[in-house]
C-alpha cells in the first residue's frame, strides 16, 4: 500500500479514537502528546487492525511509540 494511502487511513483512524486533527503529526508521542490510556491503544489497535485487514501481536503494539512507529509497522505486515 502507497505510503501516502496508508498515511491517511491512519490519521482517519486516530480520528476515531478521538485525536484532534491538529495533534497529528508523525513524531507525536502515543504517552506524552496524544495522552492515549489503556482504553485509547484498545481502540487504536481495534480500529487500525479492521481498517487495514492485519492483525498486530502484543510485542509489536508494545514498541509503538511514535505515530510513525504506526506507519512502520504497517509497511512492514501489509
Amino acid at each position: 500500500m502507497e505510503n501516502k494511502t496508508t498515511r491517511r487511513i491512519l490519521y482517519k483512524v486516530l480520528r476515531k479514537t478521538g485525536v484532534s486533527r491538529n495533534d497529528i503529526e508523525l513524531d507525536a508521542s502515543f504517552q506524552e502528546d496524544l495522552k492515549f490510556d489503556e482504553l485509547d491503544w484498545t481502540l487504536f489497535l481495534f480500529y487500525l487492525e479492521d481498517s487495514f485487514n492485519v492483525s498486530i501481536k502484543d510485542d509489536q503494539a508494545t514498541k509503538l511509540r511514535q505515530v510513525k512507529d504506526s506507519l512502520t509497522l504497517l509497511e512492514n505486515i501489509a
